[in-house]
């Protein structure tokens, strides 16, 4: 698999909606601690902002204990627990306070793929497209938890990475979030449109609804939605970047 240079921390440190629509397409790899290397190319996101103006954000009504790693330095990982049972990963974005993240929706495995079926529970020929088609199957898929929270994302077991140089761009759609009570008309969901792996389709994007089929795999619709998430989880009262499972060293 061809990788671009990981993202800098520059790239996370603007307004969560541009950072969102820019990692579409980039990859996300994670090296477990057997040294097992799990990848894929993201093509579904959503942004939460936390300037006051975003009720479907977790930052909304302030930093919490739980959702303080939202507020932590651009570039690391924000972990919660949906409805106690889907871990959900977020990119942290914007400068540190600000509470803003981009949650990642889907990816197209690329790396690592059959580890990350045994990690799903799914049968060693499942489709493609179901193993990371929403939030809590991407970070089971990649074998991210709550251990995660706070983690940097731009060295360590952990990383975001560009395409390869001369990878096609994909053309990126927009809609509103799904699955949310407050704030679902705010169009700040990003997505690649030809990408079996979305995890659910919506009429009102802006862009071509058709879909590629997953590789290797015969198109089929994208999976089931995963459940809009809660307050998160209690964490540690720290607010230091925490040490990612499987790093050498703390970013």
């Amino acid at each position: 698999m061809r990788l671009g240079p990981p993202l800098p921390r520059a790239f996370f440190d603007r307004p969560g909606p541009e950072v969102a629509r820019d990692l579409v397409g980039s990859l996300l790899v994670h090296r477990l601690a057997d040294g097992t290397r799990l990848a894929g190319r993201i093509v579904e996101v959503e942004a939460y902002v936390g300037d006051g103006s975003d009720p479907g954000s977790h930052s909304h009504r302030g930093e919490t204990r739980r959702n303080r790693s939202m507020f932590g330095p651009p570039g690391h990982l924000y972990a919660y627990r949906s409805y106690g049972v889907h871990t959900c990963a977020n990119v942290v974005c914007e400068a540190r306070g600000r509470g803003a993240a981009v949650l990642l929706r889907a990816l197209e495995p690329t790396l690592g793929i059959a580890r990350m079926r045994a990690l799903r529970g799914l049968p060693a020929r499942a489709p493609e497209r179901l193993i990371a088609s929403g939030p809590g199957r991407l970070a089971q898929a990649l074998g991210i938890t709550l251990a995660h929270d706070g983690c940097s994302l731009l060295r360590g077991a952990l990383v975001l990475h560009r395409a390869a140089r001369g990878s096609p761009r994909p053309r990126v759609a927009v809609s509103a979030r799904i699955g949310l009570t407050r704030g679902s008309e705010i169009p700040y969901r990003y997505f690649d449109p030809e990408s079996a792996c979305v995890s659910r389709a919506r009429p009102a994007a802006r862009g071509s609804s058709r879909r590629r089929r997953a590789p290797g795999r015969p198109a089929a619709r994208a999976g089931t939605k995963s459940p809009a998430p809660p307050p998160s989880a209690p964490r540690s009262a720290s607010s230091r970047p925490r040490r990612c499972p499987g790093s050498k060293a703390a970013a």
